[in-house]
């Protein structure tokens, strides 16, 4: 697998300025291929290939007055500019025709010389590390790093980075091994929200940091003194700077609670299962700022990246699940609340309920349903995991009650129904029976069937 490890780098002046070159060539040569690619879709649909296309924004524009300045940094920070232009375009039509899973890439545009993130890329043929430690990068020069970790295996690619914030970072592709980590018998499912940031099956809390929220007042009087300064100054472009360095220490902070938190939830259990969460929708409310510190989407991606790595398992159920609704004992759709309803109480068994700590129990239950099938057994909190398939297959789907079915009566077909009070841990079942009242097993309805 294919992992990258980022440092710090401080180049000097003189470094700063190739840099600076570097970005704006492999810049310009983006997006002359650009114009290239578009104009001759307009003229015939067709698509020039990239050795072409390398040939002429490349090779033949060093021969020319406009473009001669390219011979100047390195030619294959140039070429990795054209694979990006690749990639790009790839990203588009397997988006289009649904190779490409989650949002809908759109089109290559052209780069701008006045955004403040610029980025480019060495192969292997462009970059080495020096016996001393530094890297050293083609037509730059050795340049001092901050090495806060070794690198597992040689770098197959680095990636230069400048930050908003006038910062250097160097990327390097390393590929190593999975690191499986020994398995365990425990499983979470985790309920995220905004006055707590995660509420696990378990019972344990993460309070929510609100790292932007606490940072609003120094972030409010770095950008009132920008607003303050005249446009086109240098002044203005320091105050800029400032702005962009409260930022980036907000984003820092999140990132690395981010992977605290996502390290030690993996490290400490076999699976771990989420909710789909319509962030995208929610970034559109009143609850935007918010929901954009809590950083939710990268969380996930972060606990599933893991996951892979150390031979953990992370389900996602679906965003439609009742989870709010169901009670965790019996199964009972108790129906909608409101969101100021933090506690309530099933009408079918009386258990009484934690809102949050509810639907955390209901997700590890439909996660267990979907990864075990719950065959042979029951999948709510506190029940043995079944092992093995068993002959008969027994329904998980809480959504059964929508078909129009009437529900089925407390204790019926022996499925015990707890009382109030009574630990649903401690209630006996006989094989193959599960704890939720609608679950029927295929055997049940045959048999129903053929009696009408």
């Amino acid at each position: 697998m294919h992992l990258r490890y980022s440092y710090r780098i401080y180049p000097t002046v003189g470094q700063r300025q190739a840099l600076a070159r570097t970005f704006g060539c492999a810049r310009v040569v983006y997006n002359d291929a650009l114009v290239l690619r578009k104009a001759a879709y307009r003229v015939d649909g067709s698509m020039i290939p990239t050795g072409a296309l390398a040939k002429a924004v490349i090779t033949d524009a060093k021969k020319t007055a406009g473009r001669s300045w390219l011979a100047s940094v390195s030619v294959d920070a140039l070429q990795s500019s054209l694979r990006d232009l690749d990639t790009a375009y790839r990203n588009f039509f397997d988006s289009v025709s649904g190779k490409r899973a989650g949002r809908r890439a759109g089109l290559p545009r052209f780069k701008s010389r006045k955004d403040t993130r610029q980025s480019l890329r060495f192969s292997r043929n462009g970059f080495r590390i020096r016996s001393n430690g530094k890297p050293n990068l083609a037509k730059i020069g050795d340049v001092r790093v901050k090495w806060s970790r070794a690198l597992p295996a040689e770098p197959s690619s680095v990636t230069v980075m400048l930050d908003p914030s006038g910062r250097y970072h160097v990327s390097f592709v390393v590929d190593v091994a999975p690191e499986h980590l020994p398995e365990v018998d425990t499983e979470v499912g985790i309920d995220l929200g905004l006055t707590t940031y995660a509420v696990l099956s378990d019972g344990t809390l993460i309070d929510n940091p609100r790292f932007l929220r606490k940072a609003e007042k120094r972030l409010r009087a770095a950008q009132r003194e920008l607003s303050r300064k005249a446009k086109g100054s240098k002044n203005r472009a320091k105050a800029r700077r400032k702005v962009a360095k409260a930022h980036a220490k907000v984003a820092d902070t999140r990132m690395d609670w981010l992977h605290k938190q996502t390290t030690r939830l993996i490290g400490e259990n076999q699976a771990v299962y989420l909710e789909d969460l319509n962030v995208r929708g929610l970034a559109r409310t009143r609850l935007a700022k918010s929901v954009a510190d809590a950083g939710w989407s990268t969380f996930r991606r972060l606990l599933e990246e893991k996951a892979v790595r150390y031979g953990r398992h992370v389900g996602v159920i679906g965003r439609f699940e009742p989870t709010t609704q169901v009670c965790s004992h019996c199964g009972v759709n108790d129906g909608p609340k409101l969101l100021n309803v933090r506690t309530w109480t099933c009408g079918a068994c009386g258990a009484f309920h934690d809102r949050d700590l509810n639907a955390a129990r209901n997700i590890l239950a439909a996660g267990r349903a979907d990864r075990l099938n719950a065959c042979g057994g029951p999948v709510r909190p506190g029940a043995a995991i079944p092992r093995r398939a068993q002959s008969v297959e027994t329904g998980t789907r809480r959504n059964a009650g929508r078909t129009g079915r009437k529900p089925r009566a407390e204790g019926a077909a022996g499925v015990p129904v707890p009382q109030h009070g009574e630990d649903v841990n401690r209630i006996s079942l006989r094989p193959g029976a599960c704890l939720d009242p609608r679950a029927q097993s295929a055997t049940t309805r045959l048999r129903t069937a053929s009696r009408k």
